[in-house]
């Protein structure tokens, strides 16, 4: 972990855009490479006035499909539009929730598990302790760096990530920089 945080030590996390919007991004994002996930999103930023609940609820799902989201998506983004539009999501009280029922409160929307919730965590409240056992990416590089580049499970890796506590969202995002120096941005 020393080495990787010397090697990109200058390169930082970062945000963009408001709680709606990253979760936006998030879903966008799902089960596709960073790239696809950039392009598609380039598309919905032109095609869109904004990305607010209200525009994202009202706007025709052919357009959106036009800019390269699965059915399934732009039900997931309808269903996050309504939950923020009808007081289901409350970004105001976040701040003073715990990690776990955060989490609780993010998954009741369609389209949004475990990942994407910590992915939220990390990357738009800036939570320092969150381990997202199930990303591939940290799982690939725990197995790289810590198991001479053989598959580690879940168990072995909350073993291993009880040493980086208090911290294990930034030792995760140290781990995806072994991997792709280039950091997402949610």
């Amino acid at each position: 972990m020393q080495r990787l945080i010397q090697h990109h030590g200058d390169a930082c996390l970062e945000a963009s855009g408001d709680a709606f919007s990253t979760l936006v991004r998030a879903i966008v994002g799902q089960q596709i490479s960073v790239k696809a996930a950039a392009s598609v999103w380039q598309r919905m930023v032109v095609a869109l006035p904004e990305m607010t609940p209200e525009v994202l609820e009202a706007v025709d799902a052919g357009m959106l499909r036009a800019c390269g989201l699965s059915a399934r998506k732009v039900e997931s983004l309808r269903d996050l539009s309504s939950h923020f539009l009808r007081g289901g999501l409350k970004a105001v009280v976040w701040r003073e929730m715990d990690d776990e029922d955060l989490i609780v409160a993010l998954t009741q929307v369609k389209g949004i598990g475990r990942w994407t919730a910590e992915m939220f965590l990390i990357f738009h409240l800036h939570r320092p302790d969150v381990l997202p056992l199930a990303d591939v990416g940290l799982q690939r590089a725990v197995g790289i760096l810590y198991n001479a580049s053989q598959p580690v499970s879940k168990n072995r890796i909350s073993a291993i990530a009880d040493n980086w506590r208090p911290w294990r969202s930034v030792a995760t995002w140290y781990l995806w920089r072994s991997l792709d120096p280039i950091p997402v941005i949610y």
